[in-house]
């Protein structure tokens, strides 16, 4: 059974970032015959609590009682990078460069635009096959204007992009079709972007439909390809629907979305989801007929602290002991930490941290997602928006973890170390502790450590909310998993005020 995507850690098996395919084997027993509706609300309820595909070894909760089912699912073989569901050959979208539709705007005045002067804007959207297709300066204009500066997001820049693309680690031989969409003015200036990839199954994506595809499939449907908005392989929060700051932003807002919609029908695909969307997407999307899902990551946040010693002053007495005990592991054990970034980072220092990253999936029955080659165009492209913390034995780097760093957040992703060795407390000071003290140094607002990871609160990380949307073009399939995802949301609110209420930190602080 596919027991999902979390790189597995020297001192926890949850640490995720950009990930790999984990995959485990599992025998179920029994067979059971439901109505629709009663499968697929089954179905749906494994989704919080176990991120699988198929239907095996559920517990469902009822009233405080428990009880588990069995249910016979198939075998599958292992290192699957593209799946379909179904033997019925799956839409094959064209390759070319492809228009949609022309809108015109209504004029929306500014005090300082004259009502005389000023024509009506007319807008074109069309789809792109590489983002390369596109000019790097207005893809990184939209998706500036659209986060502001003090929140840029290095994952939504073309840089980052683009080398997941040339990389060759998303692309359609991963599974990964883009199909980006852009919005032009009638002087092709670019008005607005959408990162957009036509999927061939669910992996590296982290907001779990692994039971929605089984379910799909059970009913004699097929779930996949499905159109996917999101940064390939990496649980980031942000905005999808890139926008140029112009009066008329919201219309062109509603084009694109539109123009999403018109294409989940052309590629007649089952659905469009927008992952790890704003909060402000997520509300707006609501009235548009996507259906609203919360998750839950753990993030840290500077409340102005001058140093470590002080953001330890705010936790509790035994949390603040245990942190500065497994800090003292490190020189004891003769390790040395340093922060690289930009010009600092070398060709070799990628070539061994890529050991490192392979170290983690191979040892843990996982499909790498990423190549050699996409940690060196990254870090080329990314420059000092790239920190790479190491970790030093003698003159040998033995372990790190990768950093990217935006407006106000350290973005903590990747993590590796030696074949076979194991320092104790290393992953913690190498993902954690120094990002903490790096975003303290650079006076930085918080660090996001990326999905799953409950080890992380104690360590300061507390929950908080994420957002993502879906448009699911089978109205049967999108009442009955409404429904589920209503429960799961009130679940997961319950679970993030639980983790609050009980956290590291000494009363009042937050």
């Amino acid at each position: 059974m596919w027991t999902g995507e979390a790189l597995v850690s020297q001192d926890n098996p949850h640490t995720s970032g950009f990930g790999s395919l984990k995959e485990t084997p599992k025998a179920t027993v029994g067979t059971f015959n439901f109505s629709f509706g009663f499968f697929l609300a089954m179905a749906m309820s494994m989704a919080v609590v176990r991120p699988s595909p198929f239907l095996g070894d559920i517990d469902f909760g009822l009233g405080g009682l428990s009880y588990r089912k069995h249910f016979l699912i198939p075998n599958h073989t292992s290192r699957i990078k593209a799946l379909f569901w179904e033997p019925k050959k799956p839409v094959e979208p064209p390759e070319m460069y492809l228009s949609l539709n022309n809108f015109t705007l209504t004029k929306i005045h500014t005090k300082e635009e004259s009502s005389e002067t000023e024509k009506a804007k007319k807008i074109s959207v069309s789809v792109v096959s590489s983002i390369l297709e596109v000019p790097s300066s207005d893809w990184d204009a939209c998706s500036l204007d659209a986060t502001g500066v003090q929140q840029f997001n290095p994952f939504l820049s073309h840089g980052f992009l683009s080398s997941l693309e040339e990389s060759g680690s998303a692309v359609k031989e991963t599974g990964w079709l883009p199909r980006h969409i852009v919005a032009y003015d009638e002087d092709k200036n670019i008005m607005g972007v959408i990162p957009l990839y036509l999927k061939s199954h669910s992996y590296g994506e982290y907001v779990f439909d692994h039971s929605w595809a089984d379910a799909y499939y059970r009913y004699g449907s097929r779930y996949y390809p499905k159109l996917q908005s999101c940064v390939p392989f990496t649980p980031v929060p942000g905005p999808r629907i890139l926008l140029r700051n112009t009066s008329y932003k919201d219309q062109v807002f509603d084009i694109l979305v539109s123009a999403m919609k018109d294409l989940a029908i052309k590629f007649e695909v089952s659905s469009l989801h927008i992952t790890f969307s704003s909060e402000q997407e997520w509300n707006a999307l609501k009235g548009k007929g996507f259906l609203q899902r919360t998750g839950m990551q753990y993030h840290w946040k500077n409340r102005n602290y001058k140093n470590f010693d002080d953001f330890l002053m705010d936790m509790k007495q035994s949390k603040r002991k245990n942190i500065r005990q497994e800090r003292k592991k490190i020189p004891a054990q003769n390790l040395t930490m340093k922060r690289l970034r930009g010009y600092e980072i070398k060709a070799k220092h990628w070539d061994t941290f890529y050991t490192f990253y392979r170290n983690t999936t191979d040892n843990k029955w996982g499909t790498p997602y990423l190549t050699r080659e996409f940690f060196h165009m990254m870090g080329s492209k990314m420059e000092d928006h790239v920190m790479l913390i190491v970790a030093e034995e003698g003159e040998e780097v033995v372990a790190g973890a990768l950093n990217l760093i935006g407006g106000d957040t350290i973005y903590g992703r990747l993590w590796g170390c030696l074949p076979r060795v194991y320092y104790p407390s290393l992953h913690f000071e190498a993902c954690y502790y120094q990002a903490i003290e790096a975003a303290i140094e650079l006076n930085l607002e918080k660090v996001e450590a990326g999905a799953q990871g409950e080890h992380k609160i104690q360590r300061g990380y507390l929950p908080v909310t994420t957002y993502s949307c879906h448009y699911l073009l089978d109205e049967g399939f999108r009442q009955v998993i409404g429904n589920f995802l209503s429960r799961e949301t009130d679940q997961v609110k319950l679970v993030t005020e639980l983790i609050k209420d009980s956290g590291p930190f000494k009363d009042g602080i937050i």
